[in-house]
């Protein structure tokens, strides 16, 4: 591009933080018309051909029956179509280069050349997929398997590229550790793919017994059902590399002794957060190098690495890295949450100190890691729960750190009358919209109704077994 007489080329260069991902081809095209970079007679015969391109695509999708259908279905098919030209014009190094293509092609060409360029887009996922399949990990963790099982190859199968190609088609509930929820279509199933191979690559550096070590462990310390709890294997795989390395193991090493747990606990929590921040990227930089990371596989890895430092950061000012480093935990260790008697509350003083702490917190996981550290007995975790230092999804993100015994415990409470009845299973009570006096009452409804049955059953039992008369609920 040459230098215009009114300025110079850095004033005629387009900004791409001022470029919407989602909407990118009409973004740039407002962008360019404001920087003179397009004409406004040229804007405008893109749209007329792009409204031709869709009449188009109407009559296909109706098989030439009609050129006519609901608001609905022509606003999906030219979602669609917009997202074949972005997948063109996204393919330019810069927005300038896209913008001289715009200049040049006719609109049927760019949509034909986006639809072609989707097609090798899905081509690369199916590939992916494949690999990921064979080298898919042995551990009972469902959102996983059903991830690789079902959702993507209900995408594969049902993916349109011409009147949905903006659409997942799937259900996709295992969450990667760095993820893009901005993308959509192919674009985002690609990257998805691409980064569950990397994952699942990762975790295969390890023994399978290992991996179980580490999710079950994972389970007894966060008193959850690993096997159904939606979180991501990779992320708890290199945490705990990453601490097996600061405790002085290799990198190869994810089991931690509870006396090295103790010893990293006071370490990490003794120093400056700067130095917490050099330790963890050192052991991430002898972590790539010991296991010989590829290129890919590594970038991703520095993509996870502020994460980790700022949840190590955060972890140690709660003042306790109880949950977040696995380690060895014996059978006969306690895993009832609450502690049931007066004699374990905490005093008036304590709980308005930790009330304060909490109401100033915006962070969620700092909250929960916090009330876990200083809350013991359940009439506490009632005072608490009726103070309003809560809201909304902390109170679910609370209920997910107990486990059945605990949700039997509050289960009792919000079901008072209905249990006192004993004529209904509890499944058919949580099913139930009741009404309830409290938030935190309805948000442990909410939460107890997206259990799946057989948990709901395994905490009935223990509803119907358990002895509340030795148990203080205030």
């Amino acid at each position: 591009m040459e230098l215009d007489k009114q300025g110079s080329l850095s004033n005629r260069m387009i900004d791409p933080s001022h470029l919407k991902r989602s909407q990118y081809t009409l973004s740039l095209l407002q962008e360019g018309q404001r920087l003179g970079l397009i004409s406004q007679q040229k804007v405008y015969q893109i749209q007329v051909e792009l409204i031709q391109v869709l009449q188009q695509l109407i009559q296909r999708h109706t098989q030439g029956e009609s050129t006519s259908v609901t608001s609905d279905t022509a606003e999906g098919i030219m979602t669609s179509l917009m997202y074949a030209v972005d997948a063109c014009t996204l393919q330019f190094s810069n927005p300038e280069k896209a913008i001289m293509y715009l200049n040049k092609e006719s609109i049927q060409g760019i949509h034909a050349e986006g639809v072609e360029l989707l097609r090798h887009y899905m081509e690369d996922t199916k590939r992916l997929y494949q690999e990921v399949k064979k080298m898919k990990l042995d551990v009972p963790v469902d959102a996983y398997n059903m991830t690789i099982d079902e959702s993507l190859p209900l995408f594969i199968k049902h993916y349109n590229i011409i009147f949905e190609a903006q659409n997942t088609m799937a259900s996709i509930d295992y969450p990667l550790a760095i993820d893009d929820m901005q993308l959509q279509g192919v674009f985002y199933m690609k990257q998805y793919v691409e980064r569950l191979q990397m994952e699942t690559r990762f975790c295969h550096f390890f023994s399978h017994q290992d991996l179980m070590y580490v999710l079950t462990n994972f389970g007894k310390i966060n008193r959850c059902n690993y096997q159904i709890d939606l979180f991501n294997i990779f992320e708890l795989m290199l945490n705990n590399t990453v601490f097996s390395i600061l405790s002085g193991k290799t990198a190869n090493n994810v089991r931690i002794s509870d006396i090295q747990f103790k010893h990293l606990n006071r370490k990490l929590m003794a120093c400056s957060a700067d130095q917490r921040t050099k330790w963890v990227d050192k052991a991430i930089d002898q972590l790539q190098e010991s296991l010989q990371t590829e290129q890919a596989l590594t970038s991703y890895i520095d993509l996870y690495r502020p994460e980790l430092i700022e949840r190590v950061n955060n972890t140690a000012k709660i003042g306790s890295f109880e949950t977040l480093i696995i380690r060895d935990i014996q059978a006969n260790e306690q895993t009832l949450e609450f502690k049931l008697h007066e004699n374990d509350r905490m005093s008036d003083l304590q709980m308005r100190k930790l009330v304060d702490r909490l109401l100033e917190s915006d962070d969620i996981e700092e909250k929960i890691q916090l009330l876990k550290k200083s809350v013991d007995s359940l009439p506490d975790y009632l005072d608490l729960l009726h103070t309003g230092c809560l809201f909304g999804s902390e109170y679910h993100a609370l209920f997910d750190t107990f486990g059945n015994i605990e949700l039997a415990i509050l289960a009792k409470i919000v079901f008072y009358e209905n249990l006192r009845e004993g004529n209904r299973q509890f499944a058919d009570m949580v099913a139930d919209d009741m009404e309830t006096e409290h938030e935190w009452e309805l948000c442990y409804i909410e939460f107890m109704q997206k259990l799946d049955n057989q948990r709901l059953q395994t905490i009935g039992q223990l509803i119907a077994e358990m002895n509340y008369e030795y148990i203080s609920f205030y």
